[in-house]
């Protein structure tokens, strides 16, 4: 197959939709099809260009056997709402003209968020009259209401008018938890279209590696226990309960040491707060590649998984719960729904009340003390992930829905 995958964000970039993206198009490249990715330059989530890149109208390059297109796209920082948008919308006439000189495809696909990414897809499809699946990994614009980015209104009701009629005009939406396909479900669009694709992990990358190197790099000593949240520092996360727990902690529980790996419009809040409480227990790192959080996972003895409480993220299952299994580290999950009922199943760690700082204090106490527990816990979060969410076999899979999408036998 011919495929063209829109995809706002692509590697360097580090988020959950770059890393994603690109692990399943290197794998259908391995499987032996043509795989064409447009994107944009590299540069969430400040909005200034990574290294090596400018931002230029266009930029062909070849990663692992996928030819990556970078469009031109207003840039701006993941915060505020205006130039945000801006950001977003320019990304559709980009990505349409640039499709348009690619020739013809068996197969488009576009990932949403962002929402106009998927959008993208969908007008290309009418453009060229061939088939597009619509990959769903959140229920947006629902979830932006949720972190209260944006006030429900006329605005809103027309962006969910748009969505379910994207939704009913693809040919599949391939979606990244059950609860969105249940959701979609009772919104009307029929279950012989939907696929569950959940997020994975690629089980080589993140298996345990170095710890004393990355420990001893940050100033933890041997004894202290770590407790690192590694991902996306956002407004959706409720990462203001770890400020809270650190300065309870701070003086009864010194050798607990709290580290905050990524980069997010909450970040330089966050890090003001923490100079303001005088947290000399809490460290935060920014934005670093994938190998190096991989490094500090290795160097971590708990990890953080948490969003704040909203109905709309009891369908999610974040990747980072992924990736802290899959490096063999016991999790405390302040997430409700399918993500809670995943990390049960695994036995890999506890499940707290979202935004529940008392639970969230006494789940690290209890880990901190019993390294027997937490090696327990980690080693049965590493064995579940590595069989239910190997991302090669879950890449085949979506290889053979996409093959039924254009009619080919899969």
């Amino acid at each position: 197959m011919r495929i063209l995958f829109l995809s706002h964000y692509f590697p360097p970039e580090v988020n959950a939709p770059a890393s994603r993206t690109f692990e399943h198009c290197r794998e259908w490249v391995l499987q032996g099809h043509e795989v064409h990715v447009v994107t944009c330059v590299p540069s969430h989530p400040r909005g200034v260009p990574f290294t090596g890149y400018d931002a230029g109208w266009y930029l062909r390059e070849t990663v692992d056997g996928v030819t990556v297109h970078r469009v031109w796209t207003f840039l701006a920082a993941n915060a505020g709402v205006v130039r945000r948008t801006l950001n977003y919308l320019s990304f559709v006439p980009s990505a349409i003209w640039r499709a348009f000189r690619l020739g013809r495809f068996d197969i488009i696909v576009a990932t949403s968020p962002q929402f106009f990414c998927a959008l993208a897809g969908y007008l290309n499809s009418v453009i060229k009259r061939i088939p597009w699946v619509f990959e769903l990994r959140d229920l947006w614009p629902d979830s932006v209401a949720a972190v209260g980015a944006a006030q429900r209104g006329v605005l809103l009701r027309v962006l969910e008018r748009l969505e379910l009629r994207m939704y009913r005009h693809a040919r599949l939406v391939v979606c990244v938890t059950r609860s969105f396909m249940l959701n979609l479900e009772r919104r009307g669009i029929n279950r012989e279209k939907l696929a569950f694709v959940p997020n994975g992990i690629d089980v080589g990358m993140w298996q345990s590696g170095d710890r004393e190197t990355p420990r001893h790099r940050l100033g933890v000593a041997a004894d202290d226990v770590l407790v690192s949240y590694v991902g996306t520092v956002g407004m959706a996360h409720g990462l203001r309960m770890v400020l809270r727990t650190a300065q309870a902690l701070l003086r009864d529980q010194p050798r607990i040491k709290f580290l905050v790996v990524g980069d997010g419009a909450d970040l330089d809040t966050l890090q003001e707060d923490a100079r303001d409480l005088g947290l000399s227990n809490l460290r935060f790192t920014g934005l670093v590649p994938r190998s190096v959080a991989k490094e500090y996972l290795d160097a971590s003895d708990i990890c953080l998984v948490t969003l704040k409480r909203s109905p709309v993220f009891r369908t999610v299952l974040p990747s980072k719960l992924f990736e802290a299994m899959a490096a063999g580290k016991p999790v405390i999950l302040g997430v409700e729904g399918e993500a809670r009922e995943v990390l049960q199943a695994s036995g890999g760690g506890i499940a707290i009340e979202p935004e529940n700082q008392a639970q969230l204090c006494d789940a690290i106490a209890r880990l901190a003390a019993a390294p027997d527990l937490r090696m327990r816990l980690g080693a049965a979060g590493r064995g579940f992930v590595s069989r239910e969410f190997n991302r090669t076999t879950w890449a085949r899979t979506y290889l053979s829905f996409l093959a039924s999408a254009c009619g080919r036998r899969g």
